[in-house]
């Protein structure tokens, strides 16, 4: 048996461009399926709001995400999670760095740390802290 983790984000009607966003930033397909495809529209406003998305490539990258409806509570909190992408090719980690900053905060720059050839964290536009590194050889 094996076991998959896989980040699930949650958003409110901010869903489908978070998705698109990282599509657009991992590669991969990206699908959609709004409260209106599922026949649960609730709310009106909210039909074609994301109940359940996600992206996935072929590179391993994964993310899901959906719009938490008005009818429940929701508050993204003060750094609630981190995003975690690591990977061995400097050169690509720094490219997803890149496209990844677009529009984003950054938290801490992507440069070489003690415990990283590269090591960089921001926040997006949509409001999630992604850590990117680059990973060592463990010395224990």
């Amino acid at each position: 048996m094996s076991v998959t983790t896989t980040t699930h984000l949650n958003f409110r009607g901010d869903a489908r461009q978070a998705l698109d966003f990282y599509q657009s930033v991992f590669g991969g397909r990206t699908v959609a399926i709004t409260y209106k495809d599922a026949g649960n529209v609730r709310n009106e406003n909210e039909a074609d709001w994301v109940m359940w998305g996600e992206v996935a490539g072929d590179n391993g990258f994964h993310v899901m995400a959906y719009d938490v409806p008005s009818e429940l509570p929701w508050n993204q909190g003060d750094k609630p999670f981190f995003v975690s992408v690591r990977g061995d090719d400097a050169d690509e980690i720094t490219t997803l760095w890149q496209r990844l900053a677009q529009g984003s905060t950054v938290v801490r720059p992507l440069e070489p740390a003690q415990w990283a050839p590269l090591y960089g964290m921001l926040t997006d536009r949509f409001g999630v802290t992604w850590v990117l590194d680059v990973t060592a050889p463990y010395n224990g």
